[in-house]
């Protein structure tokens, strides 16, 4: 049967007793160790599929394993033939793994996904603008102006907008950049300007979450969704 494997930890890393993963039924969790490491394993079920059970299961176990120490948490879906297998990667990569779990250390994941207030973020983008404020002025005087006008109007607001999405994106990462190890940009997504992750040390991430509060209260049009702690997928780099 081939291995699921959820995350790697130090060697010495104890789990809860009768921790249980993925499938239906659960499948116990053990470990697989090679040096000073290990994998944290379950039998893989027949299918894999991204089910809703499976993937919080994944997490769980990721979670309960990161309780004492660092994990270098796998995305879900990681399979290998055996447990041979998984060893002799831990082998392979022993040093790097060792490596990245010494930097992960006492730090945790924040993601930090930021929006605009669409109807504040058009007042803030007209006052920064006085000759796009003066064509919004003359065209509410002339009862809105020509279909043309408007387009023409719309298109500009639209550029002054995307301007200052890019603009907003950077404030974000230059302000909360401070109060993290690290940070790791997210994919592009429609409505949000911002999707990032920080690494943030325990110590540190009731400041980091005040900074992150602060935003929009500095900022007016400006709106921020933060999650975590999470285990630090962003930044555990487990080929």
């Amino acid at each position: 049967m081939s291995t699921y494997v959820y995350g790697i930890a130090p060697a010495d890393r104890r789990l809860p007793d009768a921790l249980e993963g993925i499938g239906d039924p659960p499948r116990p969790v053990r470990t697989v160790r090679s040096g000073d490491l290990v994998a944290l394993c379950s039998d893989a079920p027949p299918e894999l599929k991204a089910k809703r059970r499976d993937l919080l299961a994944h997490q769980h176990v990721v979670i309960l394993a990161g309780k004492d120490g660092p994990v270098l948490p796998l995305r879900f879906g990681g399979v290998a033939p055996d447990d041979e297998t998984v060893a002799a990667i831990l082998g392979e990569h022993h040093d790097r793994y060792v490596d990245r779990l010494e930097k992960l250390d006492g730090k945790e994941e924040f993601n930090v996904k930021v929006y605009h207030d669409e109807e504040a973020v058009l007042r803030v983008v007209l006052a920064g603008d006085p000759g796009l404020l003066a064509r919004h002025a003359a065209q509410r005087e002339a009862g809105g102006g020509s279909h043309e006008e408007r387009i023409a109007f719309g298109e500009l607001v639209a550029r002054a907008v995307a301007e200052r999405e890019k603009d907003d994106a950077a404030l974000v990462e230059r302000t909360l950049a401070p109060y993290a190890a690290a940070v790791a940009r997210g994919p592009a997504g429609t409505g949000r300007l911002a999707d990032l992750s920080f690494l943030v040390e325990r110590e540190r991430q009731e400041e980091f979450l005040a900074a992150v509060r602060a935003l929009p209260q500095e900022h007016e049009h400006l709106r921020e969704q933060v999650t975590g702690p999470l285990p630090a997928y962003s930044f555990a780099d487990p080929e």
